[in-house]
């Protein structure tokens, strides 16, 4: 007597089922808005750098010159070139394979509290529209946040960035650099434990606060006033567009922390360290010494690269997690900031 079909079908049916619901789970779980936040900023971050990673690292030898430390002292072109002739390509990207560690989580803590925030502190009701100060405070509160948990890394990719460059004061460049983590170790044992790598936090957390609120702020402003009415998703060029301003306007107010941050980092470093006693000492020497220009170094290749860089975060950002929260198993795919 043959099987029914009935009886040879239910066995199947149940061995499929813990696939399809742990399946279902994953996707329930990567739709969530504020992890898929987190995954498309991981993304956003590596994108980002990655498309401006020549010119991210001739802003930091830019930024590290004083008066008498003047290798650098080319314009953007001239010091692309002397990055080339020396280094090679390897020169465009040095420090960016660090500054992709580091920005992934970054960026990935940056979004995704930035929506946890949103959305348990400042939202009065679900998807309820943030005002501009809310919006500026959420971002701040969240660029510290994200910078607490990756400076570290911050400080080594710094320092891998200028040790391969030529500057008299480092002496011959070593034939092979020392990778990120043992830098790090390095840093660790012969300069203080764990406060040499959170050296230049403060001026850091000073200058990302503000710089990330204003980023999203400026952000969601540019892109509704460019978003033609009863539109609720621009076209990738708005988005390119507001992206490009956000970074733009973020950057320039905040400049100057960035400065400090650099210096602060390589403050013990044989050869390039500054000996700055505090932050007010910092400005002081640098405006003595380099007149306000010197709190400005390096800003030049840092606007060239934020237009790029922000347009392409925030398009990789939304696309990353527009796709996320389309794996949502009811179907619905509305997302915000």
């Amino acid at each position: 007597m043959s099987p029914s079909p009935d009886n040879t079908a239910v066995p199947a049916a149940a061995a499929a089922t813990p696939a399809v619901t742990s399946l279902t789970r994953v996707y329930e779980t990567l739709s969530q808005p504020v992890v898929a936040a987190f995954c498309a900023g991981g993304v956003a971050g590596a994108v980002s750098r990655t498309v401006v990673s020549p010119l991210e690292r001739l802003k930091i030898l830019f930024q590290v010159q004083s008066v008498g430390r003047e290798a650098y002292k080319l314009s953007v072109g001239q010091g692309l070139a002397k990055m080339w002739r020396e280094e090679g390509w390897r020169g465009f990207m040095r420090g960016n394979g660090t500054n992709c560690v580091r920005i992934v989580p970054y960026s990935a803590v940056q979004f995704g509290s930035y929506n946890f925030y949103k959305r348990n502190l400042f939202e009065k009701h679900p998807g309820a529209d943030l005002s501009s100060i809310a919006r500026l405070t959420c971002g701040g509160i969240a660029g510290i946040t994200s910078v607490f948990f990756t400076y570290p890394l911050d400080i080594v990719r710094t320092r891998l960035s200028i040790q391969s460059a030529s500057f008299a004061e480092l002496g011959a460049r070593p034939k092979e650099l020392p990778g990120m983590w043992a830098t790090m170790a390095k840093m660790y044992r012969t300069e203080g434990g764990i406060s040499a790598l959170y050296r230049g936090i403060v001026p850091t957390v000073a200058g990302v606060a503000p710089y990330v609120g204003l980023n999203f702020m400026v952000y969601e402003w540019v892109r509704k006033y460019l978003t033609p009415e009863g539109d609720k998703n621009p076209s990738a060029v708005r988005k390119l567009l507001a992206g490009a301003v956000s970074g733009a306007v973020a950057q320039t107010c905040t400049y100057p922390f960035d400065v400090l941050r650099r210096r602060f980092q390589i403050n013990t470093m044989t050869g390039m360290g500054y000996q700055y006693k505090s932050i007010t000492d910092a400005v002081k020497v640098i405006v003595a010494q380099e007149g306000l220009k010197g709190l400005y170094k390096g800003i030049v290749p840092n606007l060239l690269k934020v237009a790029p860089s922000m347009a392409s975060s925030w398009l990789s950002f939304e696309l990353s997690r527009d796709f996320l929260v389309s794996l949502r198993p009811d179907g619905s795919s509305e997302a915000t900031i």
